[in-house]
């Protein structure tokens, strides 16, 4: 074991002013990292999961829903930068409908949930050390989210990124911010612990967690749900929907052969020589929404258990140091996924949701289907289709990766897809007002660039 990386590390990071829990569960995937660990889950080695109860057909009084979201905390997880479209600021505070953000609807959903079913439910919003900032500023604008004295917020820890040949902490005088990562959003539960909210919640009588990402506004704190996780007894549950074709990169949850305990596989976890398994709808029914459930007190008992270390799975994540430059140095940064947590507690179930439930903008493409027409904005926050099928969209990203060229060339809005079936744009096209979208049409680079317009 390298000592002298693993020390420079820890000196690093106490110098930083870093957490001991977050020390300690950095120090426990160095370790791991150095002994050759990369994650990898064998086809071999699990059993797919065939059979999952839904949401439709439980049994959850409207009793039972009121006296499980009275007791629910809502967090998002806002650690993330806009970085792929473009952005260097959260990607919660990007315009979604009608000049309201991510985080503006977000808040609106608490709002109508806290009306209906009478419930305090606090919001949190767990930051990296990169999105703070904005998020607290933006946050200004909804001083009604802050209830029962707690923060609005909570920080992501830091960890060093390490040289991928002696895994000491890399050195980057050009940008020293660059030498220091997040530690993916398994980092969750020891940030909760750090932070003493998770201690707080409790003192203040929550008892579950509802959490999912910021960009997926169908996430919201569906009491129904949380009726159902309080009755089932269950520590922790993963939200999963139906797999389709186009869900074919998604994580998926399955059973370990040796213990048939349910456990969390992505894609960078899968063997390459594997991954026609990994991508079969058939073989893998159901992908994981990233929408969670988990019981605090149990959270709570079993990190101080294992001394703040769950032990999730291990992501090595290999990046340059500097993500703008492909000659900067190669590093380390040691991930780990907040829903692998599913390992960590027996018991741990899933639930089947419907599709409404999942709707991440990962790109421009997911972006101009949110703010289309296919979609309305409810009063409560929601965004509820309405049509029977969405269309698919793709956009030439040489043209509309990053916001500001998308929105260059949809200078009027996106064109109405409520007909559409297929919307696909290869190269440079500005698009004028009132453009309607109907069945298949593809734009061809073939005269671009071009103008389509009414």
């Amino acid at each position: 074991m390298s000592e002298k990386g693993l020390r420079a590390a820890q000196q690093k990071m106490v110098a930083r002013g870093v957490d001991q829990n977050a020390i300690n569960v950095f120090s426990h995937y160095y370790r791991e990292l150095e002994a050759g660990a990369t994650g990898l889950i064998p086809e071999e080695s699990i059993v797919p999961l065939t059979q999952v109860e839904s949401l439709e057909s439980a049994q959850v009084s409207p009793q039972q829903a009121r006296e499980a979201i009275q007791k629910t905390v809502y967090i998002k997880l806002n650690g993330g930068l806009g970085t792929s479209m473009g952005l260097d600021d959260a990607k919660s505070l990007i315009p979604v409908r009608d000049g309201k953000t991510f985080l503006d609807i977000i808040c609106e959903q608490v709002r109508s949930v806290r009306q209906e079913w009478d419930a305090k439910l606090p919001i949190l919003f767990m930051n990296s050390f990169r999105t703070r900032e904005s998020t607290l500023k933006a946050l200004q604008s909804h001083p009604d989210m802050k209830v029962d004295g707690l923060a609005v917020d909570f920080l992501q820890n830091q960890e060093p990124k390490l040289t991928v040949g002696a895994l000491e902490p890399v050195e980057w005088p050009a940008d020293p911010t660059l030498e220091w990562c997040p530690p993916g959003h398994g980092d969750i539960y020891t940030a909760l612990l750090g932070s003493g909210l998770l201690q707080k919640l409790l003192n203040a009588g929550y008892r579950y967690a509802c959490t999912s990402n910021s960009d997926n506004l169908g996430g919201y704190p569906n009491p129904h749900i949380a009726g159902w996780f309080a009755a089932s007894g269950a520590p922790y549950a993963a939200e999963v929907c139906a797999r389709t074709p186009a869900d074919r990169k998604g994580g998926h949850l399955a059973r370990r052969k040796e213990d048939g305990q349910l456990i969390l596989r992505d894609t960078a976890q899968t063997p390459k020589d594997q991954m026609h398994f990994f991508t079969d709808e058939h073989r893998h029914p159901y992908f994981h929404t990233n929408n969670l459930w988990f019981d605090l007190q149990v959270l709570a008992d079993t990190l101080k258990e294992r001394k703040a270390v769950l032990g999730l799975p291990l992501i090595r994540n290999k990046k340059n140091v500097d993500p703008t430059d492909p000659a900067s140095p190669e590093v380390y940064q040691i991930e780990t996924a907040m829903g692998a947590a599913i390992q960590s507690f027996a018991g741990a179930t899933a639930i089947l949701v419907g599709r409404e439930r999942f709707l991440p903008v990962k790109t421009t493409a997911d972006l101009a289907l949110v703010r289309s027409d296919v979609y309305e904005l409810t009063g409560d926050g929601r965004l509820v289709k309405n049509v029977q099928r969405l269309p698919l969209v793709e956009l030439d990203p040489r043209y509309y990766k990053t916001i500001r060229a998308f929105e260059q060339r949809f200078p009027h809005g996106i064109p109405s897809l409520k007909h559409a079936e297929l919307f696909s744009v290869e190269g440079d096209w500005t698009f004028g007002p009132e453009v309607v979208i109907s069945g298949e049409r593809r734009f061809g680079k073939e005269g671009s660039p071009g103008k389509v317009r009414r």
